[in-house]
């Protein structure tokens, strides 16, 4: 990857948590002007536009007063967005367009303007899994971990570490949803939702929305912005089903997209300063930490509790407080990255000092697909 390609624009929706008086799709424009504003952009420049399905990019760029001639509705779950960061960079390399705007708006909580869920009997999932009784995420992503502390002697108490440790970061910023101190106990005395998680092992549900700008270097030469640089890019993907994987203990998709963007990045686990890792269940950062090579097998849970990815540690880790702290709408990816510009720009609410690279590691459906990024701050 040539490295010509950046971030400009970066912001979220003026607020975030509980909006009941925005609809999907204000969400989504709030957040693209925003992200406008941000980096000087008039919306007369946007020729590329990205997001998924619902309301779908076509119809936010209609919102926006936006003619694209490059549309990207990849919709592979929460790591979406970070897929589209992937295409995005492709096709202002290969001249598709000049200026990408990527949005993300989602009423999670107020389900204002939210598709209706409505399970299709049909599926892979609907046949082999929902007889058996998993038909949601809490029933069904947290069946793996059974498997994964049995072969990696990892503890249920790991979880709690976890969630103890993104609090941390989430008490020093304002926009978290949660922000009081937690300790190992209070988690583990929180309801249980589905053996081993409890309540605070598992993520927020909130509304909210964020919004990119990408461009090429040589564009970003006349803004007055710290532009992110895009080094690495990744994807990757397993199966529709948990009961499809092929073991349970580590996921392709975090494994193949990260594989990928490092070689594109030339860089391995060492030459990363901060990290980012898709945080809807504890058990997420867990497997990622292993499959990312950041350390050895069985290591991840040993690693959080020793405060590596705390405040002070050598590896920070989710924070902006991540899914569990911070915010999660349903589909996080975007709200990773914003974090992780924000700490390369050195704006973060709880900025790590001397942060240069960061890698953001998306989860999309149930450990069906994983997208990579490795970002840079600007030379």
């Amino acid at each position: 990857m040539s490295g010509g390609v950046v971030i400009v624009g970066a912001a979220e929706t003026d607020d975030i948590g509980t909006l009941p008086n925005h609809s999907t799709m204000r969400l989504h424009t709030e957040a693209a002007r925003n992200a406008l504003r941000d980096c000087g952009i008039d919306k007369s420049e946007v020729d590329g536009i990205a997001g998924v399905s619902m309301p779908g990019p076509i119809s936010v760029a209609h919102s926006l007063g936006i003619e694209p001639r490059w549309v990207d509705t990849t919709s592979v779950g929460g790591t979406s967005f970070l897929t589209h960061v992937r295409h995005a960079v492709a096709a202002l390399e290969a001249g598709h367009c000049s200026v990408v705007l990527i949005t993300h708006g989602e009423s999670g909580r107020s389900q204002v303007g939210a598709p209706r869920y409505t399970p299709d009997p049909a599926s892979v999932v609907g046949q082999f899994e929902a007889p058996y009784g998993v038909t949601g995420p809490p029933s069904r992503f947290t069946v793996p971990f059974l498997r994964f502390m049995k072969e990696t002697g990892t503890q249920a108490r790991h979880l709690a570490d976890v969630a103890v440790a993104q609090r941390k970061w989430a008490a020093m910023n304002p926009r978290a949803k949660f922000r009081d101190p937690i300790t190992v106990d209070d988690v583990q005395n929180s309801p249980v939702i589905a053996w081993p998680f409890h309540l605070l092992e598992c993520c927020l549900v909130t509304d909210g929305g964020g919004a990119l700008v990408l461009t090429t270097e040589e564009r970003a030469k006349d803004l007055d912005v710290a532009a992110v640089r895009v080094l690495g890019t990744g994807e990757g993907y397993e199966a529709s089903g948990i009961s499809m994987m092929e073991d349970f203990t580590t996921f392709k998709g975090f494994k193949n997209s990260a594989a990928d963007a490092f070689r594109a990045a030339q860089m391995t686990p060492a030459d990363i300063d901060h990290l980012m890792i898709y945080d809807a269940f504890a058990h997420l950062p867990l497997y990622g930490l292993e499959d990312l090579g950041f350390v050895g097998r069985g290591e991840a849970g040993e690693f959080v509790r020793a405060g590596h990815t705390s405040p002070g540690g050598s590896l920070p880790m989710n924070t902006n407080g991540g899914g569990l702290s911070y915010t999660h709408t349903g589909m996080y990816g975007m709200f990773a990255i914003m974090e992780s510009v924000r700490q390369l720009r050195g704006t973060a609410p709880a900025q790590v000092a001397g942060v240069r690279t960061s890698l953001v590691q998306g989860n999309g459906g149930m450990f069906a697909a994983g997208s990579t990024l490795i970002l840079a701050a600007a030379a």
